[in-house]
């Protein structure tokens, strides 16, 4: 993993050290204590936990490396990257209201380039994934589980609810119906660590909802939505495989492949990931401008409902289950939180007749980070309570 010093054996430390040093990190931090120091070695174990401490350590522009005595240091690229990285649901609403106020800044991002773009996110999912990091679900079962079946049960059935109780028309309805029907996107991630939720879970749980949505998406889209519109589940199926499938495939073999290589491009994936996002939601909302001006306001109220309504409904499943309180967080985020620039690709390249089949794709992506990000400053002021409680008996 870059960022660690030539005085780092990467092979002999544990990944459980790494999650200890930096929940005390966040401590400190909470309790405005500044950054830990430590003049013990640290290094990187294998998976996703080394992969969750890291990323919280990054975050907060903290890195390991420099000479053997130099202990920790700041890394300001890596801070401005990740910085810049956290900060995506800004970057959204930006895009879109630019896009609103003048099309022309984001309307040449269409065709091929949105699905490059998703692409590029995809590949930068396969990028941070091993196959050790698939053993998280045996030492979870139950929430990891519970997190992608509701997934795939609450969202769906969600916004087919919502497009008949709104009475959506038919290509803003078979919109809706796609996010619901697309697996967890990689912005949860993001949520979750500000949030302080379980980041290893939050991965773990959106890589298998995004594997199991190569079936599901197009199965659950063709059931639900046929009734409005004729879907081609073959056709979509085969989109799903190009823009998902593939992308994360050859992100794991790099990774496997020539390490050396993928630990370098990997440090950049989030903030590429962050650009492309932002304008395949802008491109859409630019094209379809005139539209969202006149029905923007019952679009947006349904993805308030579809998104607000995942959120709840993902936190009161994982509360009735026992799913310890970080892990509530996780899977309420984790369910609210969809992969709507899948949603857009596929309104886009899925046979669907009506280009505005892609706007709620659009208005969801800037929903559900606008949503996801105040959730996670609830949950992160609550955590920051207990921990002064705990500290002031």
């Amino acid at each position: 993993m870059e960022g660690f010093g030539s005085g780092v054996d990467h092979r002999r430390m544990t990944a459980e050290t790494e999650v200890i040093i930096a929940g005390q990190i966040q401590q400190g931090l909470l309790l405005g204590l500044g950054p830990l120091q430590s003049p013990g070695k640290i290094s990187a174990a294998p998976g996703v936990q080394r992969a969750a401490a890291c990323w919280i350590l990054r975050c907060h522009g903290i890195s390991l490396g420099g000479h053997r005595r130099s202990g920790w240091v700041f890394r300001w690229p890596v801070m401005s990257l990740e910085r810049f990285t956290t900060l995506f649901p800004l970057w959204t609403l930006l895009g879109s209201l630019l896009a609103l106020l003048h099309p022309p800044l984001f309307v040449w991002f269409r065709g091929p380039l949105i699905t490059i773009g998703l692409g590029v996110i995809m590949l930068g999912m396969g990028l941070g994934l091993t196959p050790r990091d698939f053993l998280r679900v045996s030492r979870q079962p139950r929430a990891v589980i519970l997190g992608v079946a509701a997934q795939f049960l609450v969202m769906p059935s969600l916004a087919a609810a919502i497009a008949v109780l709104l009475q959506l028309p038919a290509p803003l309805a078979v919109g809706l119906i796609l996010v619901g029907c697309c697996p967890g996107g990689t912005a949860s991630n993001v949520v979750t660590l500000i949030a302080k939720g379980d980041v290893a879970l939050s991965v773990v749980m959106t890589s298998i909802s995004t594997m199991a949505a190569v079936v599901l998406t197009p199965r659950l889209t063709e059931l639900l939505a046929s009734q409005y519109v004729p879907v081609d589940g073959w056709l979509l199926l085969l989109r799903v495989l190009q823009v998902v499938l593939v992308p994360v495939a050859c992100g794991v073999l790099l990774k496997q492949g020539v390490p050396r290589l993928a630990n370098r491009v990997e440090p950049v994936m989030p903030p590429i990931a962050v650009v492309a996002i932002v304008l395949i939601v802008a491109s859409v909302v630019g094209s379809q401008r005139q539209l969202l001006l006149e029905q923007g306001a019952l679009l947006l109220l349904a993805c308030l409902l579809l998104h607000g309504g995942g959120f709840l409904l993902g936190f009161l499943m994982a509360r009735l289950v026992g799913a310890s309180s970080q892990a509530q967080c996780t899977i309420s985020i984790e369910v609210g939180m969809q992969n709507s620039g899948l949603a857009v690709v596929l309104a886009r390249t899925g046979g669907f007749s009506s280009p505005l089949t892609a706007l709620p794709g659009a208005i969801s992506a800037v929903v559900h980070c606008l949503l996801g990000s105040a959730l996670a400053a609830v949950w992160r002021r609550s955590d920051h309570a207990e921990v002064l409680n705990s500290s002031h008996p």
